[in-house]
């Protein structure tokens, strides 16, 4: 992946837990290091198909001063989630920043915090058998769609199935969200249940009827045994349905278990 780098970018900001940094004000020395494909902006001359440095600096300068935190972790936090929100292009992004007058009473260079983000490609499976299915399915898509870090790629057919598991419930309705995401699986996890719970999602039968169903299918190529989220998603590949959503918008992605694309998992529970 082709990077940008931006060194030592001087800020004069209002960042530090005692009273003087925040009244008195300090140095800091900001660098960042984006990844993204230039190519086309090499060969075209086409400055839209890259990132304008210039342009990026002043309003990092913007982001980095309008308001006071106590750690630069913070300060990095929130230059790397706007460099991913306002530059889709970038995949993902470095941001350094070194403090120079660290009040620490001792002599050194300076001190200096690294903030790594990026975007990952993740499957979320959503799924619905009581009250107004099409309704549930709206508004935890609408919620998915709301939160900062995650925007949806794609969305599979609404399909109606029969119940998996345990049979002596209604049809659920099922779809399958490609998403990018700056939010790692177990934050991500934890607000697709706090998603859940808002739309009052209880867990009483184990596979058992219920508003809304989310599950994270898969995150990149990763493998976990988290038991908080369990990547891939367990039994994901005898699920038919999952897998024709999964077939519909992600053929080609491979299962990384399995070592088997979308198409071919689904082709199989077809045959079998």
């Amino acid at each position: 992946m082709d990077k940008l780098y931006i060194k030592d970018f001087e800020v004069f900001a209002y960042h530090g837990v005692f009273p003087e940094e925040k009244t008195l004000g300090q140095k800091f020395l900001i660098s960042v290091t984006l990844s993204l494909d230039m190519q086309e902006a090499a060969l075209t001359g086409d400055l839209t198909k890259s990132v304008h440095y210039g342009e990026l600096c002043h309003a990092l300068e913007i982001e980095f001063t309008k308001e006071s935190y106590d750690l630069i972790e913070t300060a990095g936090e929130k230059l790397a989630t706007y460099v991913l929100e306002h530059y889709p292009m970038v995949d993902h992004v470095k941001i350094m920043i070194k403090k120079p007058w660290a009040p620490i009473l001792k002599s050194m260079d300076t001190v200096a915090i690294e903030i790594n983000r990026g975007w990952h490609v993740a499957f979320i499976g959503l799924g619905t058998n009581m009250g107004n299915r099409e309704q549930n399915l709206s508004e935890a898509i609408a919620h998915i769609k709301s939160t900062s870090g995650i925007k949806i790629i794609t969305q599979s057919s609404i399909i109606e199935t029969e119940p998996w598991g345990y049979t002596d419930q209604d049809f659920f309705l099922n779809c399958v969200l490609k998403v990018k995401t700056t939010l790692p699986p177990h934050p991500l996890m934890t607000l697709l249940l706090e998603i859940e719970h808002g739309l009052k999602r209880e867990r009483t039968i184990h596979w058992g009827p219920r508003t809304i169903d989310l599950d994270i299918l898969f995150y990149d190529h990763l493998i976990s045994d988290d038991p908080h989220v369990v990547l891939p998603h367990p039994r994901v590949q005898e699920r038919a349905f999952v897998m024709a959503s999964m077939a519909e918008i992600a053929p080609y992605f491979v299962h990384p278990l399995l070592n088997k694309r979308m198409n071919e998992i689904f082709e199989n529970l077809q045959n079998n």
